[in-house]
């Protein structure tokens, strides 16, 4: 296994009883396990070298964590480490959907949507924070219903005008209409990545980097390997849980990712790839097998 230096791998989230015996083998007490296991996580080796060097902070999205929250899981990783937080979704749903977790708000449009102060009063300076140089990328996942593609873009414009430049930022869209020139140009103008998402109803990864003109529109690369396509959520976890193995291995999604891989090492590209349980089964193995793809030759960015 070489992986190029560019590259780093991790997984969404990282506390799951499922990887027991394969990424964990210390014991926990019950309330301590997600909490303190991120130094095991980052330790974990396959075939002599650590594998993991980035990992995806997905509860941020429900809640952002608090400064010294954050201070605790630095404390767990080395300094060449990346933490990717998605961003709390207050800032990224323009509606509240019809679920009980929303209470009185429930099925009400969100004036919070795209709002840059909040986003930088209750995310950013907290999360710059607390992680430090260990800050990665903060993932902005929009949702496949909202604002009509125009109306969007011209909204998230704003928004990326009004955002402080330093901390990488990375756009999730799950609504294929939005895929295209202007969106290109619009997160190419702001430095803002696509990340690359491989979900349900998403073209392949393939077929997203066509639409971008198989250029990249930052000066690094997120990918995120989520569902099968066609596969909802809840079906994925119906098949996969409790994630303790790879139960379908997606030829074509690695294929595609490996060939970003390919081109952004060519290009001297960093390139954050976060892999969930739910897009073959068990999401360390899926990047062992990433991981094996590699030759010695790709080690190295080329000249051509």
């Amino acid at each position: 296994m070489i992986v190029p230096e560019n590259i780093r791998f991790g997984t969404s989230s990282w506390a799951y009883e499922g990887w027991r015996g394969l990424v964990y083998r210390k014991s926990y007490p019950k309330s301590r396990f997600a909490k303190d296991c991120l130094g095991e996580y980052v330790s974990y080796q396959y075939q002599g070298t650590p594998l993991f060097r980035t990992v995806g902070l997905d509860h941020s999205f429900y809640r952002p964590p608090t400064a010294s929250q954050l201070e605790h899981y630095r404390s767990q990783v080395p300094a060449d480490f990346r933490i990717c937080s998605k961003v709390w979704e207050e800032i990224t749903i323009p509606a509240y959907a019809n679920q009980a977790r929303y209470g009185a708000k429930a099925g009400t449009a969100n004036p919070r949507f795209l709002d840059a102060s909040l986003c930088q009063e209750m995310v950013l300076g907290p999360s710059l924070e607390g992680l430090g140089a260990q800050a990665g990328p903060f993932l902005f996942e929009f949702q496949r219903y909202g604002p009509e593609p125009e109306a969007f873009l011209a909204s998230l414009d704003r928004f990326f005008s009004r955002l402080p430049p330093g901390p990488a930022y990375a756009v999730e869209v799950r609504n294929p209409a939005l895929l295209g020139t202007r969106y290109r140009d619009l997160l190419r103008a702001h430095g803002v990545a696509h990340t690359y998402n491989h979900w349900n109803v998403m073209p392949p990864l393939s077929g997203q980097h066509a639409a971008l003109g198989k250029t990249f529109t930052a000066d690094f690369v997120v990918v995120r390997l989520l569902t099968p396509l066609g596969t909802s959520f809840s079906e994925a976890v119906r098949l996969y849980a409790p994630y303790d193995r790879l139960v379908q291995p997606l030829p074509r999604m690695r294929a595609d990712t490996l060939a970003l891989l390919r081109q952004a090492v060519s290009e001297q590209t960093p390139v954050y790839v976060l892999v969930n349980n739910r897009s073959e089964g068990n999401a360390p193995l899926t990047i062992q097998a990433l991981a094996d793809a590699f030759l010695p030759d790709d080690a190295q960015p080329s000249d051509s």
